[in-house]
């Protein structure tokens, strides 16, 4: 069921961002006098498809890793006379440039208005209150302690862990000073300290753990709130409320430390002393043993925390009106974007692993969690995914938009296009370039499972 969804989540994905992106060609191209033959969502034989007045085929196909807009092209075989004016080919190189780039213009356009939505609605978020340090950390370093807000990072004002992130992945492999603006108690000031370096881990990086920082989060106790129907704690006798005293006599004060517990006991009888309605009785409890992706074998009951409550004082609540929107809605975009930028420069000159390099697999699996998290972070996740997507398909490099804008504009300096045979030689090497890279992302997926 989960492969099902994960895929669903991909396809869902991949289909909003290729249609947006594949409907700006066709939306300048069709503005340009170009026929367009065919509008395809996915690769491969369409599972269905439809004809519009003007003969364009629109079609949704079973491969849902791009899409693509066919045009009328000479290159692509005879042209009848009277339909020659209609062909790409023929138009002027300014407006093959526009109709190269407005596939990456219309996916920064929805990632500005996506996060002009969201500042509009509304959001909520936690904020990045310092729980714990790690010892001999760049956090050490710089100076923070548990229960500092953090307020700004280089000057550049934070809300949330999320904007925290981001601003300390952009400083990942650099040296020198990183200063964060911080309170406590009411009083604000500014720690700073050496970066010296620090980078993030090859498979599954997770840039506030490895800069040293655990986020401040309430107290969870381990009271059970839903309880699955077949499973263990169901057949023990366990019922939502109940709170979890001990386990083998020994005492238990928060739920990770029960679920470390049960984790570790695959099939072993656990005695589970619990409190019901203001008294004490035991009840023993055989967790079922499940494998996991990496082959482990963990304990599991079927019992869930029950619910619990952020403080109010440590949520934020943050919207604008939609005027106030644009601006934020503009520094969102180019805080992504300059995030693509610094990350793909990293990793050219080595300052950043290329094993950080996420294909298909990676996508649909944040895909599914950003699904299952909500309409904001499902949206957020759109709008950075659309980014990158617009960042990729602008490098100068055949093959991507950006590379038939680089052959468009030499050919509107020269005054004549260049030949097949330089045309072909580079398409070619974008060719082996995008597989080598499509190739390797998908080598980092699979290692990470």
């Amino acid at each position: 069921m989960q492969i099902i969804e994960t895929v669903l989540a991909l396809a869902l994905t991949l289909g909003i961002l290729v249609t947006l992106h594949e409907y700006g060609h066709f939306w300048v191209a069709r503005r340009c006098g170009v026929k367009v033959l065919r509008f395809s969502v996915g690769f491969g034989k369409p599972m269905f498809s439809w004809y519009d007045k003007h003969g364009t085929e629109f079609a949704v196909a079973a491969i849902p890793l791009g899409g693509y807009v066919k045009m009328l092209d000479e290159r692509e075989g005879p042209v009848p006379e009277e339909l020659r004016d209609q062909a790409f080919t023929s138009k002027p190189p300014g407006q093959r440039i526009a109709i190269a780039a407005a596939g990456p213009v219309a996916n920064f356009i929805f990632a500005i208005f996506a996060y002009w939505l969201l500042s509009v609605v509304g959001v909520t978020h936690v904020a990045p209150i310092v729980g714990q340090i790690a010892g001999e950390s760049v956090a050490e370093r710089v100076g923070l302690q548990e229960g500092m807000e953090i307020h700004a990072v280089d000057g550049h004002r934070v809300s949330s862990w999320r904007d925290v992130n981001m601003r300390i992945l952009e400083r990942t492999g650099e040296q020198g000073l990183i200063s964060m603006e911080v309170s406590e108690n009411g009083a604000r000031g500014t720690v700073s300290g050496e970066l010296s370096g620090w980078g993030l881990s090859d498979d599954t990086p997770n840039p506030l753990a490895e800069f040293g920082i655990t986020p401040w989060r309430p107290a969870v106790p381990p009271v059970l709130g839903q309880i699955s129907d077949g499973g263990r704690a169901q057949a023990a006798g366990l019922q939502p409320g109940d709170r979890i005293a001990a386990v083998n006599g020994e005492p238990i004060s928060s739920w990770f430390e029960l679920v470390e517990f049960i984790r570790n006991a695959p099939e072993q009888t656990l005695q589970v002393t619990i409190e019901r309605n203001g008294t004490e009785q035991s009840v023993n409890v055989t967790p079922e043993a499940r494998t996991e992706e990496n082959g482990e074998s963990i304990g599991f009951v079927g019992a869930g925390v029950e619910t619990i409550s952020w403080p109010e004082e440590v949520l934020r609540d943050v919207s604008y009106g939609p005027f106030a929107a644009v601006p934020v809605a503009l520094s969102e975009t180019w805080a992504d974007t300059r995030l693509t930028l610094v990350a793909i420069k990293k990793m050219v000159t080595g300052l950043l692993s290329p094993t950080n390099l996420s294909g298909p697999i990676t996508i649909a699996r944040v895909a599914e969690a950003s699904v299952s998290s909500g309409f904001e972070d499902f949206v957020r996740f759109l709008a950075y995914l659309s980014v990158s997507l617009g960042i990729l398909n602008l490098l100068p490099v055949p093959v991507l938009d950006g590379g038939h804008i680089v052959y468009y504009t030499i050919e509107a300096l020269r005054g004549k296009p260049l030949s097949e045979q330089a045309q072909a030689f580079g398409l070619r090497i974008g060719m082996a370039m995008i597989l080598t890279l499509m190739v390797f992302a998908l080598y980092n997926d699979l290692m990470r499972l």
